[in-house]
């Protein structure tokens, strides 16, 4: 079995930063991309940004330049430094990896239970 765990989520004023991290842990033989979607309040998911297993990132442009991706591939763990945020940046966030168990020749999308980011203007 596989979980993913996120943290990090919260209340900051616009301008302020927050680090959010997801940790993946149960039987994994390995990971390959990991990454971060937000849904604001009333819209659809979207891609915000993303980090292959050998460290190539992809952001969307709302994102750019403020928010940074990394991972820790010996601990399973994906992060989002979130910098400068805005009143828009507020919506839940979501982590994904792509891991393939223990024991199996493909890998799945797993899901981790969404965090809260609010930014007040």
């Amino acid at each position: 079995q596989v979980q993913l765990v996120e943290s990090g989520g919260g209340f900051v004023q616009a301008g302020g930063s927050l680090r959010l991290s997801c940790a993946a842990s149960g039987s994994i033989l390995s990971i390959n991309g990991m990454g971060w979607y937000r849904q604001p309040p009333g819209k659809q998911r979207e891609m915000v940004a993303v980090v292959t297993s050998s460290g190539s990132t992809n952001y969307v442009d709302s994102v750019k330049g403020r928010f940074t991706i990394s991972r820790d591939n010996a601990n399973n763990t994906v992060y989002l430094q979130l910098n400068s945020l805005k009143a828009e940046d507020t919506a839940v966030y979501y982590c994904y990896a792509q891991i393939k168990r223990m024991g199996t020749s493909y890998s799945l999308t797993y899901w981790a239970q969404g965090t809260q980011v609010t930014v007040s203007s």
